[in-house]
């Protein structure tokens, strides 16, 4: 496998011009190395210079391509350089204790710990890393890593998320011991984490897996809950895993998308990642609400209002996560709005009026939310749950996307044809919940198309206020 890598770095302009413009000991280390291994291309290039200072050597590549130098950790000396493409990093750094079979050894797994020398072509390789790679596999380098950062124990998961490698026993038994550790890493390095995970093909895999070595209702508590709802006539997988079921289906639904789908599921439009991996994480949690409004009547097992509780449940849960507001906002409503797709297309009479409605309310979300809601239909198969009940429910959502593709470029935003100021002042209404009532109300009526102009939202206004005080 060594002249995979040779030949990988011959055929980098940047690694070989690095190669051919500098003395002494460089080498490609890390994901790097492994993704080069595993035939995946790689634009993160992570280097160890060992007979020069790293912030001197980053300056001088600096130079050489052009780039933004960025001190990345001035105290372990970790500098990166970004090429003007915005698209290729370097990230250069010196050896941990001074030696590259030292650095390596303090890795977190044998595939991450994998270094090539980019001007021999030499493969340090001390922990099998290379074999493991062969056979699929996720072993840790020395377990006692897992002590000196806990946030290790995610990344095994992380990259089973991302490649379907398998666990070594002694790595799963490592995870069990030191699972009480993951609370000690910030916040923020855990959320990163999380997103890596949900971001990987096989997220739902690590997920299983994870639940299996505690670690996972360690950081999503409402797990146990979810645990406690069993299968009922609709759900042929108790409540966790439906949960799971839910985001593997929402990855083969994007998938089996045609581009137009898939193109707008990677849109980078919050946090640093993709729709599909917030939408994946929305997906696992989009029942946490059904296990504090569930109920047994005659048998049923009824969760009456538990998108909206669950919605309210994930925005708490979430900040303490430092999810950012947007973030925050997007995952709260596609569990909100789970099911209201399936609802919309159950009407007595589906018109485009219907459809236009919920176009116009959930906006460019209105692809995500249909998405979930199939993913949640495909996930429950319960004793009266029928082939055919699937079936018209997947058509009649794909009938509501092809009806947001053909209008979404000439829908224009709704007009406000009353503001909050001008509520207040006409109807002698000071700012409180009734405002907002009335407001939303307002809101609500013009997205059903009742109310098109100023003058009907003046006598829409003043019936729904009379009507509250009436009541």
């Amino acid at each position: 496998m060594n002249s995979i890598i040779i030949e990988k770095i011959k055929s980098d302009d940047i690694l070989s011009k690095i190669a051919q413009n500098f003395d002494g000991e460089i080498y490609l280390v890390g994901g790097t190395v492994r993704d080069y291994y595993m035939g995946f291309e790689s634009h993160d290039r992570d280097i160890i210079v060992m007979n020069e200072d790293a912030k001197i050597f980053a300056l001088k590549l600096a130079d050489m391509f052009n780039a933004t130098f960025v001190p990345l950790d001035e105290e372990n000396k970790i500098y990166r350089l970004v090429l003007k493409d915005k698209i290729n990093y370097i990230d250069v750094t010196n050896p941990v204790g001074d030696s590259i079979e030292k650095d390596l050894m303090r890795r977190d797994l044998t595939i991450n710990s994998i270094a090539v020398n980019i001007k021999t072509g030499e493969l340090v390789d001390i922990s099998g890393g290379v074999t493991d790679i062969k056979n699929k596999c996720l072993n840790y380098v020395n377990e006692l890593n897992f002590v000196d950062d806990p946030l290790r124990l995610l990344r095994v998961y992380r990259f089973q998320a991302l490649y379907n490698f398998q666990l070594a026993p002694e790595t799963i038994h490592a995870v069990c011991k030191y699972s009480d550790l993951i609370k000690k890493p910030a916040v923020e390095r855990v959320n990163y984490e999380i997103m890596k995970l949900f971001s990987g093909k096989y997220a739902h895999v690590a997920i299983e897996n994870m639940n299996k070595t505690w670690i996972l209702e360690k950081l999503f508590p409402f797990v146990k809950e979810l645990k406690q709802v069993p299968p009922n006539s609709h759900h042929h997988l108790d409540l966790f895993h439906h949960s799971i079921e839910t985001v593997k289906q929402i990855q083969m639904l994007y998938e089996n998308s045609d581009d137009v789908i898939k193109s707008h599921l990677e849109e980078i439009d919050f946090g640093g990642f993709s729709r599909l991996a917030h939408l994946k994480l929305a997906g696992f949690m989009h029942d946490i609400g059904k296990f504090s409004t569930w109920t047994i009547e005659e048998g049923k097992h009824r969760f009456i209002k538990h998108d909206d509780v669950g919605s309210k449940l994930a925005i708490n849960y979430l900040k303490k996560l430092h999810f950012s507001n947007k973030q925050i906002e997007y995952i709260s409503s596609m569990i909100k709005y789970h099911i209201y797709p399936s609802h919309v297309m159950t009407s007595p009479q589906i018109t485009e009026k219907i459809m236009r409605r919920y176009v116009r309310k959930m906006d460019k979300n209105s692809i995500d939310a249909i998405i979930l809601a199939q993913a949640d239909r495909l996930s429950a198969r319960g004793p009266e749950i029928t082939d055919d009940i699937v079936e018209r429910n997947i058509n009649s959502l794909n009938m509501l996307l092809k009806f947001y593709l053909e209008v979404k470029d000439n829908l224009k935003p709704l007009p406000k044809l009353l503001s909050g100021d001008e509520i207040m002042k006409e109807f002698h209404i000071k700012p409180s919940p009734l405002l907002g009532d009335v407001i939303s109300a307002l809101h609500e009526a013009q997205l059903s198309g009742d109310i098109t102009t100023k003058e009907h939202a003046h006598v829409f206004v003043k019936n729904y206020i009379n009507q509250l005080k009436n009541n």
